[in-house]
């Protein structure tokens, strides 16, 4: 299945590969927003969704897989670059025809998954989205802050700690933006070593007493990669959910 290229932007980084269901009998599909993890870096990118984007299309979902300017010397991502690309990515779909853009859900993994939640709470977009899944998400950036995940990258990506930049932290985490106000699925491996499960909990209880619909599912026995692996039981609690609640 040959992807289908389409730019946002002028930037290297600003595009997005649509992966269309084979056979949808005439019908409009709905859309999975798919947007990668690796903290934020240039270095990782839109190949590691390849996998859950073909299984999305071959569902009946089509698959707007998402790359956006990540941190790196000749990327020029980082607070606010790689949220308005995010925004501006999902908002490109009003230029895509062939598209059930009543049904737009994201779905994001790691750094990902802080976009995919992050991108429910935009003010007025063009295409609103429906749903969001936080596949291991890095969700509240105070939090990362504090624990030091990868090195300490919150800092770079937002330009200082917590108390130095608290304006941007209330700004890009979606754990200081609730209520999302939307259908919330967030997934976690009890075995995951790059971002605590811990995050994943604290933000559905916080989502939840904010008014959000949230379901949470953490599975002890697995790791922060299993998200991104069809027929990997993190994949599959996101494909149910897709059929019940998006």
């Amino acid at each position: 299945m040959r992807p289908e290229r389409h730019r946002y932007g002028r930037h290297r980084s600003q595009f997005a590969e649509l992966f269309r269901p084979p056979d949808t009998g005439g019908a409009a599909p709905p859309v999975a927003v798919v947007i990668h993890g690796g903290f934020w870096k240039a270095r990782y990118g839109r190949r590691l969704m390849h996998a859950v984007c073909r299984d999305l299309a071959g569902r009946g979902w089509a698959a707007w897989n998402l790359e956006y300017r990540r941190l790196g010397r000749l990327d020029g991502g980082g607070y606010p670059a790689t949220l308005e690309d995010v925004g501006a990515g999902i908002d490109a779909l009003a230029e895509v025809g062939g598209l059930e853009l009543g049904r737009v859900v994201s779905i994001g993994h790691s750094a990902g998954g802080h976009l995919a939640a992050w991108a429910a709470t935009r003010e007025a977009p063009r295409v609103p989205l429906t749903g969001a899944v936080a596949q291991a998400g890095v969700v509240d950036l105070r939090m990362a802050s504090e624990r030091g995940l990868s090195g300490g990258v919150v800092h770079r990506f937002l330009g200082g700690r917590p108390e130095e930049r608290p304006e941007r932290y209330a700004a890009a985490s979606p754990a200081e933006r609730l209520p999302l106000g939307v259908p919330v699925l967030v997934t976690h491996g009890g075995q995951d070593g790059n971002v605590p499960p811990e995050m994943s909990e604290s933000f559905a209880a916080a989502a939840r007493r904010a008014g959000d619909e949230v379901e949470l599912v953490l599975l002890d026995g697995e790791d922060h990669f299993g998200h991104i692996a069809p027929g990997n039981p993190l994949w599959s609690a996101v494909t149910r959910w897709l059929e019940v609640a998006a």
